[in-house]
């Protein structure tokens, strides 16, 4: 058995999207990251079932969530930060170790909120959906 910790995963970006220039950086500004994929879903059901409801997955999204101590001199979180602010696609990827597996896409950033707590470090939540590109969102490595 091949058990993954969460502190071994790894989160890359990529400014300006998959095909953007410069190479995938490591983001390591950030604590918990909670990668979501999921599918809508069709009802398919027919008299030939015999009662039961039959259903088949339609289209996938996907989304991060993630925290992020707020450091304004980190890369990472000026590009997070300038892609929230410009409207602008960011790649992620998030693999599960060091040139492991993960989802690959371009994302928008859909929330960018500072949590001040009174004794801790001033942190920012983000979020991230999957947005329109030229280049398709994919699973990698795997």
């Amino acid at each position: 058995m091949a058990i993954k910790l969460g502190m071994e995963a790894q989160l890359l970006y990529k400014v300006g999207g998959q095909a953007g220039g410069g190479a995938w950086v490591v983001l390591g500004n950030t604590r918990d990251v909670t990668l979501s994929l999921e599918a809508g879903e069709a009802d398919v059901t027919t008299r030939a079932n015999s009662g039961w409801r039959a259903t088949v997955a339609t289209l996938k999204s996907a989304s991060v969530e993630l925290q992020m101590v707020w450091d304004t001199d980190d890369a990472g979180f000026t590009a997070i930060k300038n892609a929230f602010f410009g409207n602008d696609p960011i790649g992620f990827q998030i693999l599960d170790e060091t040139s492991g597996q993960g989802l690959q896409a371009d994302f928008s950033i859909t929330n960018f909120s500072r949590n001040e707590a009174l004794e801790e470090a001033i942190t920012v939540s983000v979020t991230a959906k999957v947005t329109y590109s030229a280049t398709a969102p994919s699973w990698i490595g795997g």
